[in-house]
């Protein structure tokens, strides 16, 4: 009996998809059946690579096909939820590239459709899949930085410049979902402002920042003006703190064996003598971390759920988080950045755990 595979097509074949096709071809457990694009001289281009490929320019091939039970869709963010809406509608499993729709509501409706038909339903939250990430996730929970203070990341680049969405819901999605993930909760609140510089009203530079449950706050700068491209989130515990930079050639990883602590909790007075920080200096660790392909590690993920029925790390309910944060940085970008309460309850939740070679 031959094993079972995922028979798979992709919709999409602009920046990131060729990659997601690459990474599903090569996984022994897939079957490539269908590359759609709506230029579909790219699409047969990008075939030619693969055997036994169909390319179609219409979507409607994708839903009608018996044989493809899963899809996966990269294309603008505005198309995500009609597109996913009919091939949940048509009985295929989904992987929709971040962020997963425009709306909360539109999120909330493809959970409740895939939970309804038994689909698998996961989000292109790539990072959640790096090594380095994860990483830095387990010493979170194993106590090792201690209460976390704070948490400040730097995304930015020169380009690449887009139409569909502003530079908020193109690069944020990566760190919300990270910082999330390592504090297991969604913020309370969001503040947000920005610049509309190169093609107005669409912001390319964001500022914004975040509160969190116990006192946590982050903040966020996004950028597709900046010369140089930077990666970067620093964590600042009361035991250690780490900076997670995905561009250093060293290692993604250094924790530092620094803290701040105050020696006493009178009230402090405005003398030298009355209150002194004790600054302690320690040992600066990069330790040696395995980190494959992240896009590898993810896309295996998702096949491994659909084949041996797993909840998947970046799941609906993931990807519905990752979009409230952003619709309440959204408002508050769009009215002076006022500060704006992230609607629904917060969610302080038991993330599954997955292998960063799965």
């Amino acid at each position: 009996m031959s094993e079972k595979k995922v028979k798979l097509a992709v919709i999409g074949t602009g920046y990131w998809g060729p990659n997601l096709i690459r990474n599903f071809y090569d996984d022994g457990r897939v079957e490539l059946k269908m590359i759609c694009d709506i230029d579909k001289a790219r699409a047969t281009t990008i075939a030619a690579k693969y055997r036994n490929v169909v390319t179609t320019a219409q979507v409607q091939d994708v839903y009608t096909n018996p044989e493809v039970d899963s899809v996966v869709i990269c294309t603008p963010t505005d198309t995500h939820f009609e597109i996913a809406k009919r091939c949940l509608e048509s009985g295929k499993n989904l992987f929709i590239e971040k962020p997963m729709a425009t709306t909360t509501a539109e999120c909330r409706t493809l959970i409740e459709m895939a939970r309804a038909k038994g689909l698998k339903l996961m989000v292109g939250h790539v990072f959640l899949y790096n090594p380095a990430v994860q990483y830095v996730k387990d010493r979170i929970d194993r106590d090792e930085l201690g209460n976390i203070i704070y948490i400040y990341g730097k995304r930015v680049n020169l380009g690449p410049i887009r139409k569909d969405v502003n530079a908020l819901w193109d690069l944020a999605p990566h760190d919300i979902a990270i910082f999330n993930y390592w504090l297991g909760a969604t913020p309370l609140a969001a503040n947000a402002t920005g610049i509309q510089n190169i093609n107005p009203p669409i912001h390319d530079v964001v500022f914004a920042s975040f509160k969190y449950p116990n006192n946590v706050m982050a903040s966020l700068h996004v950028s597709w003006l900046d010369p140089r491209k930077e990666r970067q989130i620093v964590v600042v515990g009361t035991k250690r703190m780490v900076v997670f930079d995905d561009m250093d050639p060293v290692g993604p990883i250094h924790i530092y064996d620094k803290t701040v602590t105050r020696p006493t909790q009178k009230p402090i007075t405005d003398t030298i003598q009355a209150f002194k920080a004790v600054i302690q200096e320690g040992d600066l660790v990069i330790p040696k971390i395995n980190m494959g392909e992240p896009l590898k590690n993810e896309c295996r993920h998702f096949v491994d759920c659909v084949l041996e029925n797993r909840q998947p790390l970046s799941d609906g309910e993931n990807g519905l988080e990752v979009v409230r944060v952003l619709e309440a940085a959204t408002h508050s970008l769009n009215h002076a950045g006022i500060e704006t309460k992230i609607g629904g309850p917060v969610t302080l939740r038991q993330i599954p755990r997955v292998s960063a070679t799965a």
